[in-house]
């Protein structure tokens, strides 16, 4: 079999015993997710192993017990870390689907080859949502801009977007209207890379449910959280989220259908639209993550157990830990150079100070985040 060749009749691994501590952590993927997911490995007793493409800058090697830089299509590399490793999970969702299945062949892994096949398109991931009749806005694979056009001519102003590999507002723009459907297609290099069309929704928030699924299938979920983006990244969480308990409820539903339909295991985090609607506010499903989520990152400092340690024991088979939080919070991210307040955020009171080990701070990437904590309002007993 050539370095190059993944199979792809591969059957799955057998099912997940509970993994003692000293076991091993397969981690695809060397980002500030992977590293935040090795270090709720180690308070467990567990080491982490990253399995990583990109040969520098990887921020999750410096807390991992061990790592492995191969292509994710090297046979020979996947062999030897799947005997390395006792379960395998992923920090983001563009990892070959031939390669999770190519590795679920040998050993159990968590989100399963589905969940990632179903998110790492964005077509897919909203026929799969329609499929569950549940609601999205509207959307329309666009293969010619006469697609993009006619599109706009029915919903009005949309966003174009990649629909595989885009991130943090990259592979996607905002088309106004249909004079300017030609310049946007041509710049997203339509005519080679599949494209989707999705309607601006006049929404009130957005919010993120976070979900974490044991193999014997319970569901706990986080407290909803409220989330503000600027140009496209997540800038700023705030828990608790503005909703009444009925729209915290229906997005938790929402939640759990995907789940079950994905036959989910580890932390599933959903974002979704709060919406005018003339029967009243509408929930529309913006997009899936199969992994942990940067609008859960305030888990860490407000909860006895973060989504990064959920996610672990999920996928090793260890009972799920608690999803309350003990304070009200406002997670930001550092973008760029922001984080080179350190000092100054360092030396806030009441605040948590996260940085990911990246060497150099470009604009726009997220070298770390804080949390601020504020007290949670005692329940009203009246």
């Amino acid at each position: 079999m050539s370095s190059n060749s993944i199979p792809q009749n591969a059957t799955t691994a057998p099912p997940l015993l509970p993994l003692p501590p000293g076991s091993t952590i397969g981690i695809l993927g060397g980002g500030q997710l992977g590293r935040m997911l090795a270090l709720a490995a180690a308070r467990l007793g567990l080491k982490a192993h990253i399995y990583c493409a990109r040969q520098s800058d990887n921020p999750a090697f410096h807390v991992a017990a061990a790592h492995t830089i191969a292509d994710f299509n090297d046979t020979s590399a996947l062999e030897a870390f799947a005997s390395a490793v006792d379960v395998v999970t992923f920090e983001f969702e563009n990892v070959p689907a031939q390669t999770l299945a190519f590795l679920a062949a040998k050993i159990p892994v968590f989100p399963g080859q589905q969940a990632l096949e179903v998110t790492q398109d964005r077509l897919d991931e909203k026929l799969f949502l329609r499929q569950q009749q549940l609601p999205v806005p509207p959307f329309k694979e666009v293969n010619t801009p006469h697609d993009l056009t006619d599109f706009i001519d029915e919903h009005g102003p949309c966003i174009l977007k990649t629909r595989r590999l885009g991130y943090d507002g990259k592979g996607q723009m905002i088309v106004p209207d249909p004079s300017k459907a030609g310049a946007a297609f041509a710049h997203l290099k339509g005519a080679k890379v599949p494209l989707i069309a999705e309607a601006l929704v006049d929404f009130e928030r957005e919010i993120s449910v976070i979900c974490v699924c044991s193999g014997e299938g319970e569901q706990r979920f986080y407290d909803i959280c409220e989330n503000r983006h600027d140009n496209g990244i997540l800038r700023e969480t705030q828990i608790p989220a503005t909703v009444t308990d009925q729209t915290a409820a229906q997005a938790r539903r929402i939640t759990s259908k995907i789940a079950q339909a994905l036959d989910y295991i580890g932390i599933l985090t959903v974002e979704m639209f709060v919406a005018d609607h003339p029967e009243g506010r509408q929930l529309l499903v913006n997009e899936i993550a199969p992994r942990v989520h940067n609008s859960g990152h305030w888990t860490l400092d407000a909860c006895p157990v973060s989504q990064f340690e959920n996610h672990i024991r999920a996928i090793a088979g260890w009972p799920l830990g608690s999803t309350t939080r003990h304070s009200d919070c406002l997670m930001r991210n550092l973008i760029g150079t922001e984080a080179n307040a350190w000092p100054t955020l360092a030396a806030e009171a009441e605040t948590a100070l996260h940085l990911y080990g990246k060497t150099e701070a470009l604009s726009g990437r997220k070298m770390g985040h804080i949390t601020r904590l504020t007290p949670k309002p005692a329940p009203n007993c009246e």
